[in-house]
């Protein structure tokens, strides 16, 4: 495949309604788009980056930098380039995998577009519809929390994730089984707001029947989730702390966690994604996908991986309605607490020009 360019593209979505997280509130989602042009057509990638350094090292800023100024350049040398070749290639350049995994994508969509493939044939799907869940930020009180609760189950999610930290945790939760009672799929996910010290504060968790605590521990206290483990009952699943698929089959080993959260912005791409479901399928670990509140084009992507067959518990592939008003693509639409993995080639979506414009803040285009 021959490269022309990439074009990148920041873009500001407003948010339908604050989220509240255990490390900020977001109003508004910034991110990067990639658009790989080849000869033979193009390609989208998003760039899952945050505005600011608080989910992880990366942000929008330092992602667009770091693109231009090495990882581009490194792509433009590879000979006879496909997109398994962009994984090892950029490898060489600690970090930045958030950035890594947009043009792996935007390149890989450009290959199967050319092809006619589906990025879900691609990956190994098995299902055409995936069961969704919904994150629910922090909320400024009980009652507003089930509000929202309850206006999502109406909606049809299958399973609900209660954002929480020290001082929104356990009242939460057990307000949320009061109202709705025990057959509600839930689970919590604390964003590594927590401490060893906290132990028997999230066995507290215990009784409510919990899927999973996603995250409790800083990412690289891997020993701690392993202590922390041996202590609480609900089972202990980890997000950040699961960057490629040697550091997910580590984590296995040692006992730090029994389900995993894979987000394939963090790991590096889908291509990695696969092989940490594959780890994880291999040691009959479940997986979920997790999401980073992506415009269609990731959210695309990530229901393509998410009809894997280790996918078997739902994830944050919530409807385009659940943060946008309006998306840059033709929005994704819950029925009956699914989504419809796309069969359209590539990652089966593609940007509407008119609200791309709207919302774009900064383009580039870099000539190879």
């Amino acid at each position: 495949m021959k490269l022309t360019g990439f074009e990148l593209r920041t873009i500001a979505l407003p948010l339908v309604s604050p989220f509240r997280t255990s490390f900020g509130t977001q109003t508004v989602r910034e991110a990067v788009l990639v658009r790989a042009v080849t000869e033979d057509g193009e390609g989208w990638g998003e760039c899952v980056a945050m505005s600011d350094p608080l989910y992880s090292s990366e942000y929008v800023e330092a992602a667009t930098d770091v693109t231009k100024r090495f990882l581009i350049p490194a792509i433009d040398a590879i000979p006879q380039l496909d997109a398994k070749k962009i994984a090892p290639a950029l490898h060489k350049f600690k970090g930045h995998r958030m950035a890594k995994a947009a043009l792996e994508l935007a390149v890989l969509d450009a290959e199967l577009r050319a092809s006619g493939t589906p990025l879900a044939r691609e990956l190994g799907a098995v299902v055409d519809r995936v069961d969704c869940g919904v994150s629910v930020g922090i909320m400024n009180s009980i009652p507003e929390l089930l509000d929202a609760v309850g206006g999502y189950l109406d909606e049809g999610y299958v399973r609900i994730k209660l954002k929480i930290e020290p001082g929104w945790d356990i009242a939460p939760v057990r307000a949320v089984r009061e109202r709705f009672g025990d057959d509600v799929l839930l689970q919590v996910d604390a964003n590594t707001a927590y401490h060893r010290g906290d132990a028997q504060h999230l066995a507290g968790l215990d009784p409510f029947n919990l899927l999973l605590i996603e995250q409790p521990l800083d990412e690289e206290d891997i020993i701690g989730n392993v202590e922390l483990a041996k202590v609480v009952k609900t089972p202990i699943c980890l997000d950040e702390s699961i960057v490629s698929a040697r550091s997910a089959a580590d984590a296995i080993r040692l006992g730090a966690c029994s389900i995993v959260n894979i987000k394939p912005g963090r790991v590096g791409g889908y291509l990695e994604a696969r092989k940490i479901h594959d780890v994880c399928a291999a040691n009959d670990i479940p997986v979920w996908c997790g999401g980073m509140l992506e415009t269609g084009i990731g959210r695309a992507a990530n229901v393509a991986l998410a009809a894997l067959p280790g996918f078997t518990l739902p994830g944050d592939t919530s409807g385009s309605n659940r943060y946008y008003r309006q998306d840059i693509t033709d929005p994704f639409v819950l029925e009956n607490g699914t989504l419809p993995v796309p069969t359209g080639p590539g990652i089966g979506v593609t940007p509407h020009a008119d609200m791309l414009a709207e919302v774009t803040t900064r383009s580039e285009w870099i000539t190879l």
